[in-house]
């Protein structure tokens, strides 16, 4: 089988959030399982061309753009470390993912990917569409003949739209499927109707039943409407996303789509998450290794001056917002702070929390330590010495946060919402079963009584280091998670042929 993954982020190129971590780690478990993988992306400013090894392949493609036709340099290289290992090829698997880049400086030479502080780059609709109208291009022009073109978010919601118009008679897709992975239903691409010109279709497909969305054009509705399957980050956001509490307008699009709509965890890359070899702890530590741990604490807590002692430490790597139940955290920081417990912030976000945080910080110094700044190997050692992760979140569709925290027995204490209700179990005393401290209200006085919950099992010796031990041995990588999209990559395959067959 082939894939073709296309993202408009993917690690290690490109970054802003977790849907670059899943472009980039998921080629790595497909190639692994023997599936042909390439992926596609567009060629930023950004990207270490030489750190990376992109080469130019001395092809171009183009696509029309309001009449005129945008011409692409295609670029290349390896993804890093997805490949099939040594002798794999002979075995009849893949060496490795291709990297396939869309050079266009006029669209994609910039200081950022999407947007500033201040709002997002004002011509993203062209940007974007472009990319979707490339895409067929760049993979005929490398001769990769996908049977399922993988697409992510609404930068790349218009690929299967143009699959079934724009290239409905060409053979080379003559039974390629696709796929449509939605990491966060907040974020729409809705741009005003007058952009519609840069869509380059009849307005046919701007009706209710296509992309239009309350007068204005929706490009992930058009992913959700015309792809083969759709699939999101976890089986309670699948089902939440139906809903109109969680729908943002598109509930009845996708129970609609109800019978084609899955859900997948996403996993992690334990090459890149590994407590045992991360370059960034003080100390490195496997399963069982309490000391290791304990190192790690005693070490972040003298670097950001909180006092010694061995109380738990409670970490939060997030941006500071609403949606990630900022407003729980704001509303319980006073009481925490009297409550035998250290807590660590790393992120940035809404400047209310910015004061709220500095000004908490500036009472207790030596009991919070606020760090309002994007530091990967800050992030790695608040995995690694904190006890608790705290994602009290509003809505979640998956996070990686806590999967990432139990790699380095770190015990989350979540909301049940998305893939945080799928991911963390509620720990039982008692019988020892669960893996986190869960809470369903959203309200500050059913957060504090985690916070609670945590402290007495903390407190508890014995019974924390086997939570810690358990932890440590769950498995989640991507292995699990890429055989599932092998499955729905063979039912958009089938879906492909089926569609074939009744046009014959």
């Amino acid at each position: 089988m082939k894939v073709a993954i296309c993202s408009s982020e993917i690690y290690p190129f490109a970054k802003t959030g977790g849907l670059a971590d899943v472009a980039g780690a998921l080629p790595k478990a497909l190639t692994g399982l023997g599936v042909e993988t390439c992926v596609v992306m567009p060629l930023y400013k950004a990207v270490n061309r030489a750190k990376w090894g992109l080469k130019k392949t001395g092809k171009t493609v183009s696509a029309k753009m309001d009449g005129r036709d945008v011409e692409a340099a295609i670029w290349e290289a390896i993804l890093p470390g997805a490949a099939g290992g040594a002798g794999s090829p002979g075995a009849g698997r893949p060496a490795a993912a291709r990297a396939f880049f869309a050079e266009v400086p006029k669209y994609y030479d910039r200081d950022v990917l999407y947007g500033t502080p201040k709002g997002d780059l004002p011509d993203n609709a062209e940007r974007f569409i472009y990319f979707s109208k490339i895409i067929p291009e760049i993979l005929m022009a490398m001769d990769f003949q996908p049977d399922v073109i993988h697409a992510n978010d609404w930068q790349t919601g218009l690929v299967a739209l143009y699959l079934k118009t724009l290239y409905a008679g060409d053979p080379f897709f003559r039974d390629t499927g696709t796929l449509f992975t939605v990491h966060n239903l907040g974020y729409q691409g809705k741009f005003w109707a007058l952009d519609w010109h840069l869509v380059g279709l009849g307005p046919e497909y701007f009706n209710p039943e296509g992309l239009e969305f309350y007068g204005d054009i929706n490009i992930l509705k058009g992913g959700l409407v015309y792809s083969d399957i759709i699939d999101t980050v976890s089986r309670t956001y699948s089902k939440e996303i139906q809903t109109p509490e969680f729908g943002y307008g598109l509930e009845g699009v996708l129970r609609k789509r109800a019978a084609d709509l899955y859900g997948i965890v996403n996993g992690i890359d334990y090459d890149e998450w590994n407590p045992e070899t991360d370059k960034h702890l003080y100390r490195n530590y496997g399963i069982g290794d309490s000391r290791g741990k304990q190192a790690n604490k005693k070490a972040l807590k003298e670097e950001l001056h909180l006092a010694a002692g061995n109380k738990a430490l409670f970490g939060i790597i997030s941006r500071l917002a609403d949606q990630k139940g900022l407003d729980l955290i704001a509303g319980a920081i006073d009481e925490m702070m009297g409550l035998n417990l250290q807590v660590v912030v790393l992120g940035t976000g809404e400047e209310k929390y910015h004061k709220l945080l500095t000004d908490v910080a500036r009472k207790h110094p030596k009991s919070i330590s606020v760090n309002l700044a994007f530091d990967a190997k800050l992030a790695a050692r608040i995995y690694a010495a904190s006890d608790v992760f705290m994602m009290p979140s509003r809505y979640e569709p998956c996070g990686l946060g806590q999967l990432i925290s139990l790699r380095y027995g770190t015990i989350p204490l979540a909301r049940k919402t998305g893939g945080l209700a799928d991911t963390v179990k509620n720990y039982s005393p008692k019988t020892g079963r669960g893996n986190g401290f869960v809470f369903t209200d959203y309200s500050p006085k059913a957060f504090l009584k985690a916070v609670k919950a945590a402290l007495s099992a903390y407190e508890d010796k014995i019974g924390w280091k086997n939570l810690v031990l358990a932890a440590m041995k769950e498995d989640n990588s991507w292995d699990k998670s890429a055989r599932e999209y092998v499955k729905l990559y063979v039912k958009a395959a089938e879906a492909a042929r089926e569609r074939q067959e009744k046009a014959a």
